[in-house]
């Protein structure tokens, strides 16, 4: 019984270990790199939980076809369109904290978190 909730929720179980990855990674690294890293992970974990969210097994696209009158055999677009938009930001804000990780290790010679701290307070 237990063995299978287990693994029919496979997935959540998955995607919640690399939620706790990215965050934990986010909170405990120094190196901007690898919190950036992290971030995407966490990111990755949520986006992957939402379109698993309107995950339906039997689904069918959401195209009225001639004789289907069922609205709860279609596959619900919206979690795949929000996500879509995440994805978009995910990429933005990984490509703006690179190049600011350049910046910042052009101007101080480390991507160290407490090292930039410690000189920028010289």
């Amino acid at each position: 019984m237990t063995q299978d909730l287990f693994f029919s929720h496979l997935i959540y179980w998955v995607l919640g270990i690399m939620f706790v990855v990215g965050f934990f990674g986010m909170m405990l690294h120094k190196n901007l790199i690898k919190k950036l890293m992290s971030m995407s992970i966490l990111q990755t974990a949520v986006i992957l939980f939402f379109l698993m969210l309107g995950y339906h097994p039997e689904g069918i696209t959401p195209i009225l076809q001639a004789g289907q009158t069922d609205p709860t055999t279609y596959v619900n677009p919206l979690p795949q369109a929000l996500m879509l938009t995440a994805i978009v930001v995910n990429l933005s804000t990984t490509g703006v904290a690179l190049t600011l990780m350049i910046l910042l290790r052009r101007k101080w010679g480390t991507l160290d978190e407490n090292e930039i701290i410690r000189r920028m307070g010289k």
